[in-house]
């Protein structure tokens, strides 16, 4: 399980929880205002002049596509490259690897406020007793009892309060 603790900035923190890496990549998305292929992507240069409709790397597709043929020549033609838009800035594409996870806890804390991420009911545990500073002391006591809730709701900690 993945848990969410989200403290916005104007309003009541909440939590929630993802089953796996791709029910968290769904949700997130859901709640973005970026597509998911913004959120992120990987794929080569050469997908990349595929999926604009030219087959082949010729001298049209240098005329035409000079951005996407440099990149091809520089990394490699069938080299992944990385697509992060709340990590690199809109449209980037970088040959230095990005995860998954990273990209969509940038999307996260696109929002603004607090976001934690707790990947495994050890962390989330860990986290609800304090041991995750972000939401620790008395000030945040909210955003530790939203994700006792949820920790409860699941069936993971007893609700003995």
């Amino acid at each position: 399980m993945i848990y969410v603790v989200e403290v916005p900035e104007q309003a009541a923190p909440r939590a929630w929880f993802a089953y796996d890496e791709a029910d968290f990549a769904r949700k997130v998305e859901a709640g973005d205002a970026l597509q998911p292929w913004e959120i992120f992507d990987s794929l080569s240069p050469r997908e990349l002049l595929e999926d604009i409709g030219h087959a082949e790397v010729d001298a049209l597709a240098r005329e035409r596509y000079p951005a996407i043929c440099t990149l091809g020549d520089s990394h490699g033609w069938d080299a992944p490259l990385y697509r992060a838009d709340h990590l690199l800035g809109s449209g980037v594409l970088s040959a230095e690897p990005v995860s998954e996870a990273a990209a969509l806890e940038a999307a996260l804390a696109a929002r603004g406020g607090l976001t934690c991420v707790y990947r495994g009911d050890r962390d989330a545990i860990g986290a609800f007793e304090g041991a995750d500073p972000r939401i620790a002391g008395k000030a945040l006591w909210h955003a530790r009892r939203a994700l006792y809730e949820q920790l409860v709701a699941l069936e993971v900690l007893a609700d003995d309060n």
